[in-house]
């Protein structure tokens, strides 16, 4: 059943992902490490995650990348992608296979404005790099897909909010690889996740109950 049909989801905004604290704790901790209060390896696991990686091409080219839960982005949002493309990033992005958006070619001090902007309009760069629970993907045809026994995306939403800051979430000992499919062709690679959870119903006594066929321990290096 798609979204169209579904009351649960239909015409649904979403809740905000970002903390304006996140941003704050990011400027503090930049500030500390330029102090040499801290040393590269403390802010290099700790700028991972919140998304930014230093590029290799100059001394102070920053790669942010930006989580886009189930690769949903409403038009502010987008508009918001644009600005700081266009102001920091040279113009543009890069789409990813976990479906985030990449921004290169940022200045360190640029960060920090590209979060609050990207803030505004309820997007977060948190727990995108590093060892930790990546951006939770699903199919890019779920919610309009004809075959779907329902759409999938309430529920992983729901698991992104719940590990989203969760503290075993940023203390993994490395990357963890979660996707969630309603097709009955999987997509969106559920096999090669460390969890992969694929729509299913049953029904008992008469009654329908949605569910899940779940992999486990699937993973590859480029998703």
């Amino acid at each position: 059943m798609a979204a169209t049909e579904d009351r649960d989801t239909l015409g649904r905004a979403r809740l905000s992902f970002a903390k304006e604290t996140d941003i704050d704790e990011f400027v503090d901790v930049l500030s500390r490490f330029e102090r040499g209060d801290i040393g590269p390896d403390e802010w290099r696991g700790f700028r991972l995650l919140r998304g930014t990686y230093g590029q290799r091409q100059t001394g102070d080219a920053q790669m942010l990348r930006v989580k886009i839960p189930q690769g949903i982005l409403d038009v502010p949002q987008l508009e918001a992608m644009a600005d700081v493309s266009e102001q920091y990033a040279r113009g543009f992005g890069h789409i990813t296979t976990r479906q985030n958006i990449q921004l290169h070619f940022l200045k360190l001090h640029d960060v920090e404005p590209v979060m609050r902007r990207l803030a505004e309009v309820g997007m977060t760069t948190r727990e995108a790099c590093g060892n930790s629970v990546r951006n939770i993907t699903a199919c890019p045809y779920t919610g309009v897909a004809a075959d779907e026994p329902f759409d999938v995306t309430p529920y992983a939403e729901a698991l992104t909010r719940y590990l989203l800051r969760h503290p075993l979430s940023a203390s993994l000992p490395r990357k963890f690889k979660i996707a969630f499919e309603g097709c009955t062709h999987d997509h969106i690679g559920t096999a090669i996740n460390d969890i992969g959870w694929t729509a299913a119903v049953r029904k008992t006594d008469g009654v329908e109950q949605r569910g899940f066929r779940v992999t486990v321990a699937g993973g590859t290096a480029t998703l």
